[in-house]
């Protein structure tokens, strides 16, 4: 396999895929967490999904396991699934892949179409999750800073989001460190939302998908 797109691609921006078997072995280090189906994983050199995918696929396989037996439940988890990963990337054409990649992976598990709600949906929180811009610098690539939607879901096909910044996010370590003059305060005393919307459906999710996730 090739893990490299141009010898001027690793120049300008060191862009170097990680091989298959890397990203197993890596992912097998934190199994546990691969296969919690809300387990949150940010990758903030995403490419086009090498470590996302495999996150995913590892997740909808949780999905099958636990709720394969109810068509309502299995479509609710595995966009749940979806909800759960974030990925930051540098090149345009890279984000475009990974949402596209993972939006495969998802419409190939369900046996979903881009004409249903559900496609839609993940449409849309993937245009959401899969932000073009900077990690170290925060920003999108217009220079906005970089916001993530965290996704959690209610029960009976609602789905809730809360916008945090990515700023606000990084400093959450730091603030729970043992040694934290703020360590014995929760996180919800000190870091609050950017915006919180009210309980969505896939439906209503679906209505917000962009024409074209780039």
């Amino acid at each position: 396999m090739n893990n490299i797109k141009s010898k001027q691609r690793v120049a300008d921006h060191g862009e170097v895929f990680t091989p298959k078997w890397l990203v197993e072995a890596m992912l097998d280090l934190v199994k546990g967490e691969t296969e919690r189906i809300d387990a949150r994983f940010l990758e903030p050199a995403c490419g086009s999904g090498n470590f996302l995918v495999r996150i995913l696929q590892r997740k909808l396989a949780a999905v099958e396991l636990k709720f394969g037996k109810s068509a309502f439940e299995r479509r609710h988890y595995a966009l749940l699934a979806v909800m759960c990963t974030y990925g930051i990337e540098l090149l345009e054409d890279n984000i475009a892949e990974c949402r596209a990649n993972m939006l495969d992976i998802l419409a190939d598990y369900l046996k979903v179409g881009e004409s249903e709600d559900l496609y839609q949906a993940a449409s849309y929180v993937l245009s959401q999750n899969l932000v073009h811009g900077d990690a170290l610098k925060m920003r999108t690539y217009d220079g906005r800073a970089i916001t993530f939607a965290e996704w959690g879901y209610l029960g009976k096909g609602k789905f809730q989001r809360r916008d945090f910044r990515l700023e606000t996010l990084a400093l959450s370590s730091s603030f729970s460190a043992e040694d934290s003059l703020f360590a014995q305060l929760g996180k919800h005393e000190i870091f609050t939302p950017a915006k919180i919307y009210p309980p969505m459906t896939v439906g209503e999710l679906a209505d917000l998908a962009p024409e074209a996730t780039v």
